[in-house]
């Protein structure tokens, strides 16, 4: 184990490999729980209605215990026929070509959203391993890497953030700030109550002044752990990327005829794009506007 440790810290590009390897591996896993986790929601929230009505819930007395669902079991099958999915079928990526996008029980499509998770997956983390290098730097934006990805998803499927998700986000970068990762303790703890209070005003001066609601408190969540990440410096940037990308992305649907003017558009995925961004490269573009205003 010594060894392998060793060698990653020794050779960037095996390093870069293992990252990307294992970023592949895990968007396998953020399928699941791109699938299932708002499932598992729903099941949670109809559980806690029936016992608030007093209506006889699954697991009633009496009643048969409905089945064991979550990230584990079961085992991940085919929606069409049931055909359980066996480790062949289950690599990243190579499962899909050589199945040529088809179950390989009853030839049913297979989505092309799952090989595109486990590519993103896969080329943000060796991305990240590349742009930081070998530490702790680099194991904290995997992590925040993979959390984003499948917070993007599941907004776009569902238009949830999932607490399961955006709160131990949230503490583990206050944690990883500790130690100064990304932002020193002070900024990160100002970042994550200032990402809280900023969309919840503007959650706030939109209701007051259309009696409608503009947004809902998974991204409000979503920015306070930004912000405990990244400090509250990158807030700024963040909410202009995400602002920008949602308005073209929103005026392009409209245009489009894909969206009503009424109909709503999460805002989560393009507050994750903003936060990756500023991961990455918001140093640099903080810099580069700074000296542009510096510029007489």
């Amino acid at each position: 184990m010594t060894h392998f440790i060793q060698l990653l810290q020794d050779s960037p590009l095996f390093f870069i490999a293992v990252c990307g390897t294992v970023g592949m591996m895990v968007g396998s896993f953020l399928n699941v729980v791109i699938h299932r986790l708002p499932k598992m929601m729903e099941r949670e929230w109809l559980a806690h209605c029936s016992g608030l009505n007093g209506s006889a819930g699954p697991d009633s007395a009496g009643a048969e215990p409905a089945p064991r669902y979550n990230l584990v079991v079961p085992r991940s099958a085919c929606p069409h026929c049931g055909h359980n999915i066996s480790a062949p079928e289950n690599i990243p990526i190579v499962s899909y070509l050589l199945l040529r996008g088809k179950c390989r029980s009853c030839g049913a499509p297979i989505s092309a959203r799952y090989p595109l998770v486990e590519a993103l997956s896969g080329l943000l983390s060796g991305y990240a391993a590349w742009h930081f290098g070998f530490g702790l730097a680099a194991c904290a934006a995997l992590l925040f890497v993979w959390a984003l990805l499948a917070l993007t998803f599941i907004d776009f499927d569902t238009q949830l953030l999932p607490d399961d998700i955006t709160l131990p986000l949230l503490w583990s970068g206050l944690l990883f700030n500790l130690a100064g990762t990304f932002a020193d303790l002070r900024g990160a703890v100002i970042g994550a109550v200032a990402g809280y209070l900023v969309l919840w005003a503007v959650y706030w001066l939109f209701k007051l002044a259309t009696g409608k609601e503009g947004m809902g408190y998974g991204d409000f969540k979503l920015l306070a752990a930004i912000g405990a990440w990244l400090g509250w410096q990158m807030l700024p940037l963040v909410i202009l990327l995400s602002s920008l990308v949602g308005a073209v992305v929103g005026v392009t649907l409209i245009v489009a005829a894909r969206h009503g003017r009424n109909a709503p558009i999460p805002f989560g995925p393009y507050l994750a794009g903003g936060g990756l961004i500023a991961l990455f490269w918001g140093q640099a573009l903080t810099q580069g506007y700074l000296r542009l205003l510096a510029v007489p």
